[in-house]
């Protein structure tokens, strides 16, 4: 079995942290693509762009079929102005699934067309001596927050003449924080440190020398958090597809901070059987520290991959993030594992050979499992 090229882990740290640093929410991820794009191309890998942004970085393999595609999004949540108010602030929508739980007492920067402006989400009823204990029994819900600019602006009118106007969009600030204990704390590693993870496995395998089995493709989505994503990036030529993004860490979950965490099912149906078990065994094989889980409440690249109509092998990867969507937390080891199963994937060989084909016969098509396992009471004969 060969070796796996090692992981640059001080490279994936400082690249999470830029990526962290450059506001990228769904709509508004130029910036993100361009900086990503040229990191891509330091590594002396061909990439191409579309009209709006999303990336597609070719590594060329030992065959061209069936190619292989890893993806990860580079877009965010955040929020967007849907009324300038009469007291010259905000009423905001979210940008992607958030509560506006954690969008309470958020720094953010507002992007119009005069320039950037500054300030904070915060509840209608913000002040407890004013309120008194009607700050705490306001209910959950976007209706309840408004965006602060911390300028003079105390009327529609204010507002408008400083250019703010429906369609600004708003940048969550991450407020990243890298412990020596190899903690993370920010808003939106989902999905940056699975950013941050791929280029890192791209980095090593490049770097390594080695040539994939077949041409694989990574792939950066820009829009994954409101739905679309991979829909409009994925190629033909992809057999088979493996999505890294968070996992969710919470009682009764089995995703952890740690290691990779193999998803086997979410909201829209299981994973494909053979690619999620191809990334098990390789776990094992090259001692990866692993767990797996299943997500009632998720979807990912993956979903708008299928319903897009591509016929497409899909499995999930990811890093344990404690309270997803909110303020999350992981670990420098899950990313890590990431990585290193990522590049695992990409030199290993291609079991289903048939995949090349888009269309053939039962030749080469491969088995499920039906055996009874041994020990047990075996099937039924009646």
């Amino acid at each position: 079995m060969t070796a796996l090229p090692e992981i640059d882990t001080a490279y994936l740290r400082s690249t999470l942290e830029t990526l962290l640093s450059i506001p990228s929410p769904s709509g508004y991820t130029d910036e993100i693509a361009r900086w990503t794009m040229e990191e891509i191309q330091k590594m002396g890998i061909e990439t191409e762009l579309t009209r709006r942004g999303a990336i597609r970085a070719r590594i060329a393999g030992k065959a061209a079929q069936p190619a292989r595609g890893v993806i990860a999004h580079l877009d965010t949540l955040g929020a967007i102005v849907r009324q300038v108010k009469k007291n010259g602030r905000l009423a905001v929508a979210p940008i992607g699934h958030w509560s506006s739980r954690f969008a309470e007492g958020a720094r953010g920067t507002l992007f119009s067309e005069k320039g950037t402006f500054r300030g904070t989400i915060l509840p209608l009823k913000a002040s407890g001596h004013v309120y008194a204990d009607e700050v705490d029994e306001q209910p959950v819900s976007w209706n309840q927050v408004e965006f602060r600019i911390d300028m003079p602006i105390y009327s529609q009118e204010d507002a408008e003449r400083a250019c703010m106007a429906i369609g600004d969009i708003i940048a969550i600030d991450p407020q990243p924080e890298f412990f020596d204990n190899g903690y993370i704390v920010s808003r939106h590693l989902d999905d940056k440190a699975g950013v941050a993870a791929m280029l890192a496995a791209m980095k090593a395998i490049k770097e390594s020398g080695q040539t994939p089995a077949v041409d694989t493709l990574f792939l950066f989505s820009i829009t994954e958090e409101i739905g679309s994503g991979a829909s409009s990036i994925l190629t033909h030529d992809i057999a088979s597809m493996v999505a890294i993004d968070n996992g969710a860490v919470a009682p009764g979950q089995g995703s952890r901070e740690t290691g990779v965490t193999i998803a086997m099912g979410d909201m829209t149906g299981p994973f494909d059987y053979h690619l999620t078990r191809k990334l098990i065994d390789l776990c094992r094989a090259h001692d990866i520290r692993h767990q797996r889980d299943h997500f009632e409440h998720y979807r990912s690249d993956n979903a708008s991959a299928v319903e897009g109509g591509a016929d497409v092998r899909t499995a999930l990867v990811t890093f344990g993030i404690d309270a997803s969507h909110g303020y999350e937390r992981t670990h420098m080891n899950a990313p890590c594992s990431v990585a290193q199963l990522v590049a695992a994937f990409v030199l290993s060989p291609v079991d289903i050979l048939r995949d090349a084909q888009e269309l053939g016969d039962l030749k080469g098509f491969p088995e499920q499992p039906h055996e009874a396992a041994k020990g047990s009471s075996g099937h039924r004969t009646d």
